[in-house]
């Protein structure tokens, strides 16, 4: 259940000033209910992408395999030349279907910590959002048990 502090009846209105600013944000999980993310306030880059998947490797141990989406920054020039110059050695990168978030298990992570970690949160500014999502997924780090559930819910077994 929702709650809202507006009286009974009358619909609550948010007037939020609007800016340009975000937050980028990429993830990924483990089967073991393992969450890596990394946070930019600027639009990722794909350099960023095989950075991310170098230091996902190191805490892994071993080889990746990488379900993603088709982003253009997953599809550019660089991570094909990653790949070439023996990036392929410890990530298979595996493209999900056009319009199939059901079968990608970070979905998961988002549907959650945008439902449950983050329901009803109203941010002043970026500054209160970035922190406000740093504690929701460091409260979805210690629940493995949920991360691993997402797997269950796009059709992968562990």
């Amino acid at each position: 259940m929702v709650r809202t502090y507006a009286p009974c009846g009358v619909t609550p209105v948010l007037r939020p000033h609007l800016t340009r600013a975000h937050l980028s944000v990429m993830s990924g999980v483990t089967p073991r209910g393992q969450l890596y993310t990394l946070t930019r306030r600027r639009p990722l880059r794909s350099a960023e992408c095989i950075a991310f998947l170098g230091h996902v490797r190191r805490m892994v141990g071993g080889r990746l395999l990488a379900a993603w989406d088709g982003s253009p920054i997953h599809r550019s020039k660089q991570i094909k030349a990653f790949l070439a110059k023996g990036g392929a050695q410890f990530v298979h990168l595996e493209r999900l279907p056009a319009y199939a978030p059901e079968l990608n298990p970070d979905e998961g992570v988002w549907q959650h910590l945008k439902h449950v970690e983050l329901r009803n949160l109203c941010c002043r500014d970026l500054d209160h959002l970035s922190a406000e999502l740093s504690l929701a997924v460091k409260r979805l780090r210690e629940k493995p048990s949920v991360i691993q559930s997402f797997f269950a819910g796009a059709g992968l077994g562990i």
